[in-house]
């Protein structure tokens, strides 16, 4: 397992990331949930013995179920690992029961240390935008936070690359705890990241950190253009994320699967060790149900795909260049950054 610097601050975090959405039956994500106490001590032990030193979590989560779980799990080993969580979500009914206000945050805080069972989460992000919360408001409460010892590092999740850039604008100029990371979707499946997130991040020194790399098992090998598994969902089920081309993403995975094949691997191993040898990302959020399955995720950390797969990869599920960047790529190629780079490379002559 590599280890890489989580943006500009001092921390380590392994390559992949235990995700925990799994843990827990019961709330929003219940029907994603499968994991009892047994097994998430089991994923654990797994993730730990393959060098995984970060869990990341979500209040959300099966209700606050997913985070009481991890930290039953963690009983006596809390030493060994870094605690990720969230907020934003509604966690109750009630009209300040959910955004990024300070009533919000410090509730939600308090309550996560109280069900992780621990004195401090080491990576406390905000798990969506609030566009009715002042940013000031939101990123003075996390600086409390941080000061206060209950946070050492914030994040966020899912926002646009003008809000992020707006958040670290005003921590720089009032001089708060700014964003290391930020919590993002990106996989073969939709490269969308790449116009603005990843540049983003690399400009403003963020990690990324994935979520759902295997876009929720669509990249897992099991859906091809000429049978459906016997379990899971069909494409049609699929809200998140979307499946906006089946053509190109049974062409995706087509590709996958006679690397894979070549390799002696699973298609879901190359999906995820393409992803992690992306610009800018940091860490893979993995999670699954069954034990196989994470046992066959951890195994991508020590695959190398070689230049000319990564190649066919970025071919069958490149992204058509937006305005302005193809006004870029075209005017603007001989004043280019390593960020702009991450996006207008391939497409330079």
């Amino acid at each position: 397992m590599d280890y890489r610097q989580l943006g500009r601050s001092g921390l380590r975090v392994s390559t992949l990331t235990l995700g925990t959405m799994t843990i827990g039956r019961s709330g929003p994500s219940a029907s994603v949930g499968a994991v009892d106490l047994d097994g998430a001590r089991r994923q654990i032990d797994l993730c730990l013995d393959a060098g995984v030193n970060l869990i990341d979590t979500a209040d959300v989560y099966s209700a606050g179920v997913s985070e009481e779980l991890v930290g039953q799990a963690l009983e006596g080993r809390r030493d060994r690992v870094l605690l990720a969580t969230k907020a934003r979500m509604p966690m109750g009914e009630g009209p300040n029961d959910a955004g990024l206000s300070r009533h919000h945050l410090i509730e939600g805080c308090e309550a996560s240390l109280r069900r992780l069972r621990t004195d401090h989460i080491d990576l406390y992000q905000v798990h969506e935008w609030d566009g009715q919360t002042p940013l000031e408001e939101t990123l003075d409460t996390l600086d409390g936070l941080v000061r206060a010892g209950k946070v050492r590092y914030v994040g966020c999740s899912n926002y646009a690359a003008w809000q992020l850039v707006k958040a670290l604008g005003i921590s720089d100029r009032l001089h708060l705890q700014r964003f290391v990371s930020q919590q993002i979707y990106y996989s073969l499946q939709a490269r969308e990241a790449e116009y603005e997130l990843v540049p983003a991040a690399l400009d403003q020194g963020l990690g990324i950190l994935v979520w759902s790399p295997l876009a929720g098992g669509l990249l897992s090998g099991k859906y091809r253009r000429d049978a459906q598994p016997q379990e899971g969902r069909h494409l049609t089920d699929w809200g998140e994320p979307p499946v906006r081309d089946q053509e190109q993403l049974y062409d995706i995975v087509d590709v996958l699967v006679e690397i894979a094949e070549g390799h002696g691997v699973s298609a879901a191993q190359v999906a995820l060790a393409y992803t992690l040898g992306k610009p800018g990302v940091t860490s893979l959020v993995i999670g699954a149900r069954k034990e196989e399955q994470l046992l066959d995720n951890l195994a991508a950390a020590d695959l190398e795909l070689a230049d000319d797969e990564r190649g066919r990869l970025d071919e069958v599920s490149a992204l058509p260049l937006l305005y302005p960047y193809w006004h870029q790529a075209k005017t603007a190629a001989d004043r280019l950054s390593e960020a702009d780079l991450t996006l207008l490379g391939p497409h330079l002559g």
